[in-house]
């Protein structure tokens, strides 16, 4: 099982009143499950699998299938986003959070060959200039670019 790296923690985290508001901003019902996963989010960040969601939400009595598809609504929404890193493992992470702003741009991930860790590569970005023969996608940022290595925990 992969791990993420973990966000920066808020200066006031926020509350239950700040998830419902969020949740109905994005035309999506307030029910505690919803709650959980974006509090999940909020708490811990980074890009995080079905399978770890739902473990660390599972003694709270939720479902795989319920967390599955609160992951899926909150990605239709675009509060979170997601993502394949080839491995055919779909993971999520906070797009916009309880204060409204986009929380990730496009940024590449490290994917760790031999534990599986996934890193958010924040601040690293892919230039293109005019002479390259890039598909159009890569000039509007619609790609998704990764690395793969060896992490300094295995190496």
């Amino acid at each position: 099982m992969t791990k993420a790296t973990k966000a920066r923690p808020q200066a006031t985290p926020p509350n239950v009143k700040d998830f419902q508001a969020l949740l109905r901003t994005a035309g999506l019902r307030s029910t505690t499950p919803r709650i959980a996963v974006l509090e999940y989010f909020h708490t811990n960040g980074g890009q995080n699998s079905h399978a770890e969601i739902f473990e660390a939400l599972e003694d709270r009595g939720f479902d795989r299938a319920t967390i599955y598809r609160i992951l899926m609504d909150l990605a239709e929404v675009k509060l979170l986003s997601r993502t394949d890193l080839g491995d055919h493992v779909w993971r999520f992470e906070l797009k916009k959070g309880v204060d409204g702003v986009e929380h990730t741009e496009e940024h590449p991930h490290f994917v760790c060959i031999d534990c599986g860790e996934v890193s958010c590569l924040s601040g690293v970005t892919l230039r293109v200039d005019g002479s390259a023969k890039a598909p159009k996608s890569v000039a509007k940022k619609k790609v998704s670019v990764q690395l793969k290595g060896v992490c300094d925990n295995c190496s």
